[in-house]
């Protein structure tokens, strides 16, 4: 995405990228668009991938090991199918981090109010979720003097989960109600 194209163009462009991707159905053209997409990244391409494979592990991971069982158990093991998926989700997912480090996201969606009532509510939202992660990891630092054990760190986290879900519920009621007086659910 060439720093010249205004971001409704680089929407656009990031759009029609995804739906082209999900046609694509060989390995080495993928592969191809993600070195592609790499080389166009300019110096941003590292910090841009290790934040992707970052993000795609955990899920990825489950996604190819449950496949793997689940075809190792009928016999059917493709490990075409896996490269393909792996490599289109890694092509994606870069993409979008490309997207959002390149593009103001309230300029690109100028014209449409209530995407950008949406999009304001999200980012309301992502700040707050942050402040609360960060609140949580300064309190929980704060009461330990020693790097506390994994149980410690482990109902920590279950702590911090319940909070954040607990939250944001009581979040996405609120916004929905909001939403709804200002008339962004009429029929």
């Amino acid at each position: 995405m060439a720093d010249s194209l205004t971001p409704r163009r680089r929407l656009l462009l990031y759009l029609g990228a995804v739906v082209g991707i999900t046609f694509v159905h060989q390995p080495l053209p993928l592969a191809l668009l993600l070195c592609g997409a790499l080389a166009l990244s300019g110096r941003r391409r590292w910090r841009l991938l290790q934040k992707t494979l970052f993000a795609m592990l955990a899920f990825n991971l489950c996604v190819s090991l449950g496949y793997l069982a689940l075809s190792l158990w009928q016999g059917k093991v493709s490990g075409d199918w896996l490269l393909l998926a792996n490599l289109r989700s890694c092509l994606l997912v870069y993409l979008g981090f490309w997207f959002i480090a390149t593009t103001d996201l309230l300029a690109a969606l100028a014209g449409f109010p209530l995407l950008c009532l949406l999009l304001t509510l999200t980012i309301g939202q992502m700040q707050t979720f942050t402040r609360v992660l960060r609140d949580f990891r300064l309190a929980f630092a704060s009461r330990n003097l020693r790097r506390p054990g994994r149980r410690a760190q482990a109902l920590h986290a279950a702590a911090q989960a319940q909070h954040l879900l607990d939250k944001s519920v009581a979040a996405a009621s609120e916004s929905a109600l909001a939403m709804r007086s200002r008339g962004a659910f009429d029929d």
